[in-house]
């Protein structure tokens, strides 16, 4: 039997691990500036949190940590080679599972030397890693892949399997430093359950790109990227939330400071205002009643106006000053923040039986999905989730809720009800339309065009937005107008079923879609592993499909 695993163990005498990011800067090829002049450096046994919103450019420098991607400028030193778990695996296709893990030299040159083919550089190749074949093995049945061939193609895998196989990588390569994008993404419950501990018991130096609060919260310090660089928070996420609510509360507090002093200053230039027009109507006053020549009263009178522009001149530049600062403080508001919703649900009535199932199951192959038949209802107003390991039919059970499939066994009822299905990939956008072509699909009670801009705006899609390609937007972006679309539609659903609704989504996008849900007064049905996301919406009773 092949040992137990040692989760990434150090040595006595180790020597302390950093990484060092000096003066980086990262430059698209499209010129665009992405981050410029990073510093940070990682020390021995520190786990990290990369956090920050889409397009800030978090998994472009994990890969330039982990020496995939050349900055632009500037310097990165580590003191041994990273080991990085990717998000997107499709460059991985063509590639058996021994290639993606870098072991296929190493096995190929064991099988040439117990082949008889005992040449120096199959030894030089193999490096006395005699182990390898079978602690590759070992790793991948850790992670549930027991039985998979190390020749088969990761075309033939779904993402939570191929997640699992780069994440196998790091017992067999047993690495001083790992980098991992998005690691818990298409994981199952028992998939994160296995990742979590890891995290935990992990002693090699980690930095971790996620949205999983739950994982994030296992991390020691909180690294956040922006338009302004880095920022570091020692501490978990929820410290860093506390820390950020701080400097909301700050910013909200200098925000009400500079509205007031801004008041105060436009105030104080009308009583100027009034009383150097005061001072000028009695000065006309007394010249006219001296019968000054017309000569002199025109003098006097350029000499007043010019008093008046001086006034009002010295006045708007405070005021101008002011608004500038204003502008600027507004500028630094979370986006979340700008975002208004405006769910009508008054048509949506709570406890009425939308959905009725009575002892069904399905089958695709011959062989029933679900161990034993399912019974349950759904009532308008309440929150659950259907659960269930990788394959155990949750889509399917969807599909046949909504009416699109029919059971194999077993009877369904279905009220008549509005539902709105969002997966993963937010189908529910056309790619072929514009911005604001998409959201005059939903305008069915004919708003006019400036007041579905004016939805658009609410959504933060601007005018450089509205002609801009559905395609070109990405998962948070496409998130957004779908929930524009929803408040513009006249009829709020009485079900919303969300897949998978949290991935492919950073923190910031993920908390607009929860403020969103806890708006809406309908029925929501959620598949999701995302614990954190469940309970902050307030799902009530779960399905669990075996």
């Amino acid at each position: 039997m092949f040992p137990a695993f040692a989760w990434c163990s150090v040595s006595t005498f180790k020597k302390e691990i950093m990484i060092i990011l000096q003066n980086l800067t990262y430059i698209h090829s499209n010129k665009d500036l992405l981050f410029d002049n990073i510093h940070l450096a990682v020390n021995d046994n520190e786990k990290i949190a990369l956090i920050g919103n889409n397009g800030s450019g978090k998994s472009t420098l994990i890969k330039i940590m982990a020496g995939i991607v050349q900055p632009s400028a500037g310097l990165v030193n580590s003191s041994s080679k990273p080991y990085y778990v990717p998000q997107i695996f499709g460059q991985f296709n063509e590639h058996t599972i021994a290639q993606a893990l870098q072991i296929e030299d190493k096995l190929n040159a064991l099988s040439e030397i117990l082949s008889g083919n005992v040449s120096e550089s199959n030894f030089a190749t193999l490096n006395d890693d005699w182990t390898i074949e079978e602690r590759s093995y070992a790793a991948l049945a850790h992670w549930g892949h027991q039985g998979l061939d190390l020749k088969q193609r990761m075309n033939t895998l779904s993402g939570g399997q191929k997640t699992k196989v780069f994440l196998a990588g790091i017992l067999i390569h047993q690495p001083d430093i790992i980098l991992m994008d998005e690691p818990s993404n298409h994981l199952d419950l028992s998939g994160r359950a296995l990742l979590y501990n890891f995290i935990q018991s992990c002693e090699s130096t980690l930095v971790v790109i996620s949205h999983d609060r739950k994982l994030l919260n296992m991390l020691d310090i909180v690294v956040e990227l922006s338009s302004k660089g880095l920022s570091v928070y020692g501490g978990s996420y929820d410290f860093y939330k506390e820390q950020k609510l701080s400097e909301r509360q700050a910013l909200d507090h200098d925000l009400k400071s500079k509205e007031k002093e801004l008041r105060k200053a436009k105030e104080i230039e009308r009583e100027a205002l009034e009383r150097q027009q005061r001072t000028d109507a009695r000065g006309k006053k007394k010249q006219e009643k001296a019968g000054l020549p017309r000569i002199s009263m025109n003098t006097l009178k350029n000499k007043a106006e010019n008093s008046t522009a001086k006034v009002k001149g010295v006045h708007a530049e405070k005021t101008g000053m002011l608004s500038q600062e204003l502008n600027d403080l507004r500028k630094e508001l979370p986006e979340a923040d700008k975002i208004k919703f405006g769910f009508d649900n008054s048509s949506l009535h709570k406890g009425k039986i939308l959905c009725s199932v009575k002892e069904i199951n399905h089958s695709y192959d011959q062989n029933l999905l679900w161990k034993e038949r399912l019974s349950f209802q759904i009532t308008s107003g309440e929150r659950l989730v259907v659960k269930g390991l990788n394959g155990k039919g949750k889509t399917t059970l969807i599909k046949i809720i909504l009416g699109e499939i029919k059971p194999l066994i077993g009877t369904i009822y279905k009220a008549d009800c509005k539902t709105v299905y969002i997966d993963q990939e937010y189908s529910i956008i056309d790619n072929d339309f514009s911005v604001y072509e998409q959201a005059q699909t939903f305008n069915s009670t004919s708003l006019q065009e400036h007041e579905v801009k004016i939805r658009l705006n609410r959504f933060l899609f601007t005018k450089d937005d509205w002609d801009k390609s559905c395609s070109v937007l990405s998962g948070g972006e496409k998130m957004r107008l779908m929930l524009c679309c929803l408040t513009i539609s006249s009829q709020v659903p009485d079900i919303i079923v969300l897949d998978e609704p949290t991935n492919n989504l950073d923190i910031q996008n993920v908390e607009i879609m929860t403020a969103a849900i806890n708006e809406y007064e309908g029925t929501l049905i959620v598949i999701s592993h995302d614990e954190y996301f469940l309970e902050q919406v307030g799902v009530e009773r779960e399905i669990e499909l075996i």
